[in-house]
């Protein structure tokens, strides 16, 4: 690389993102251009611990500290110097979930994460008290379902976080979070840009007639936007961030934020009828407003771009993990076979012969539900796949089968919004390892929501650098410069996108196959309702990663 990239790196010219996703952490720093200069990673698991989906803090800062030490590694390959401190600094995380500590700061249950689906009766309480969706994942469903539960630590609660705000708070002291990631712990004032203060009263009611006396409103973070200050690094948060010493205290973090914001920053799809798919674990597709919806959906979480501006979410929590487990059967037959191929190549494979599928699924079904699926009313998951007497097994129609199956619950989210709302996108954007495969993942989705999806190499490096991005536009943006206006103008100017159009007869085949797909969810209910019954509870099926 350039002498150019050594001296911004150390002359701490630089931002550095931190991203904790559900498989993987990542750690960007990019340099006065937005470009990259060096990416490092670590790889972690949830884990299913009394039927509820978690991960330890222990692995959180291992996952950390391993990932900025991978970056140092790779800033001192890649460019011949060492990181010695950074400019500015973010930090974002999964959305959602329960992280719950005493006055001392200790963990009073394990992390309940966004996939957990165990509260049910608290979310449809809350959505018909406050009149907004509040949907299973969100961290005020996890504390009134505790509630309901008369869980032993609900009194001790000193206050509530997310996995992005316990980060930033452990680095700066500071209890503070993006308004994107705060927007999934409690309903926003779209006028004021807080916490609703009339949900709030009504909250505090509800846990009193259930016999315990809450403040909410002292227990929630506290709500910044994108380009506000949140903080610096401690002494004791840059030993816990880099034991080696790389990273100095003193450096400035902008707000914490979840990755659903973040990726609307990589994907610049920040400005009204604009929008973002993300495939990973989970899929999600993030549509940003131009006003309010006409009524209350339960397929839609409204919640805020990292500016405060009104998005409309479609998440399922079932995305590309059941694709991950047939790709790793076709690599185990390939080595069986003799044939080594990595994983890369496999995937590439298995993509490219979807396209040769039958447009329908020729009668083929599967559900990828690892777990439970709010949008479908399933409470767990069990993954299935079947088919008809007459269906032709072969490869190309198997795999466009699992593909279609993954982009199926959005699928319906996605028509509430467009059919039943009217609301109207000028682009969407896709981004995730199910797109990695030229024209495969996109044409799926554009077929899926009858759609233009573009593509590109914005988004390469996802969420980490879409974090590193909002570190640097709350230390180098122009005085009342919009997040819009600098994304726009300064950080995606001349980037070119691939954009898909929808192919009328992959539409209609998406079409049939949801038919078929709705009809068919009686078959996978049943098949979560057998197991349920039928399976033992051991720590064996207890405690296995996802």
């Amino acid at each position: 690389m350039t002498t150019a990239a050594a001296a911004a790196i150390t002359s701490g010219r630089t931002a550095l993102g931190i991203e904790l996703g559900s498989t993987r952490i990542k750690a960007v720093l990019i340099g006065p251009d937005h470009a990259p200069l060096a990416v490092g990673s670590s790889d972690w698991e949830n884990q299913l611990v009394d039927r509820l989906w978690t991960y330890s803090l222990e692995a959180v800062w291992a996952g950390v500290q391993q990932s900025v030490a991978a970056l140092a590694g790779d800033v001192r390959e890649r460019h011949g110097v060492e990181l010695s401190g950074v400019g500015a600094l973010g930090v974002s995380a999964m959305m959602h979930g329960y992280l719950a500590f005493d006055a001392d700061g200790e963990l009073l249950t394990p992390f309940r994460t966004w996939r957990n689906t165990n509260t049910g009766r608290s979310a449809e309480r809350l959505s018909a008290e406050f009149g907004v969706n509040i949907p299973h994942r969100w961290s005020v469903a996890h504390l009134y379902q505790a509630v309901l539960d008369r869980e032993e630590h609900v009194g001790r609660i000193d206050h509530l976080t997310t996995l992005a705000g316990y980060v930033h708070w452990r680095l700066t002291g500071e209890k503070v979070l993006g308004v994107g990631d705060a927007s999934g712990m409690f309903p926003i004032d779209a006028a004021t840009g807080a916490y609703d203060a009339t949900m709030l009263a009504r909250f505090d009611q509800l846990a009193a007639e259930a016999g315990v006396e809450l403040d909410l409103a002292g227990l929630l973070p506290g709500i910044a936007r994108a380009g506000q200050p949140a903080g610096q690094l401690t002494e004791a948060g840059a030993a816990l961030l880099d034991p080696a010493g790389r990273l100095r205290a003193g450096v400035p973090l902008c707000p914490p934020e979840g990755d659903a914001g973040t990726g609307m920053v990589a994907t610049n799809s920040v400005a009204p009828r604009t929008g973002n798919v993300s495939a990973g674990t989970s899929v999600f597709a993030m549509v940003v407003l131009e006003g309010e919806l006409g009524q209350v959906h339960r397929e839609l979480d409204l919640v805020t771009t990292p500016a405060g501006d009104p998005v409309a979410m479609v998440h399922c929590n079932n995305g590309a993990s059941e694709l991950d487990a047939w790709a790793g059967l076709f690599t185990q037959f390939a080595r069986a076979l003799g044939a080594e191929a990595d994983s890369e190549q496999v995937f590439r494979t298995l993509f490219t012969a979807a396209l040769d599928g039958a447009a329908d699924c020729g009668g083929m079904l599967a559900y990828n539900y690892l777990s439970g699926e709010p949008i479908t009313d399933l409470e767990e998951g069990r993954p299935l796949f079947l088919r008809s007497p007459d269906s032709p097994l072969d490869l190309g129609t198997f795999m466009r089968t699992h593909l279609f199956s993954s982009l199926a619950t959005l699928r319906i989210g996605m028509d509430v919004l467009q059919k039943a709302e009217g609301v109207r996108l000028d682009r969407m954007f896709a981004h995730g390892g199910l797109f990695k495969t030229e024209g495969v993942g996109q044409r799926f989705l554009a077929a899926a929501i009858d759609t233009p999806v573009s593509v590109g190499d914005v988004a390469a490096e996802g969420g980490a650098w879409g974090i590193a991005v909002l570190a640097a536009f709350a230390t180098g943006r122009a005085p009342e410069q919009s997040l819009t206006d600098y994304l726009d103008t300064t950080v995606f100017a001349g980037t070119s996108l691939q954009t898909l159009e929808p192919d009328p007869a992959d539409v209609a085949g998406f079409d049939a196959f949801m038919h078929r797909y709705v009809a068919g969810l009686p078959v996978e209910r049943a098949a979560v309702e057998h197991v349920a019954v039928g399976t033992p509870t051991t720590p064996e099926n207890q405690e296995q990663p996802a």
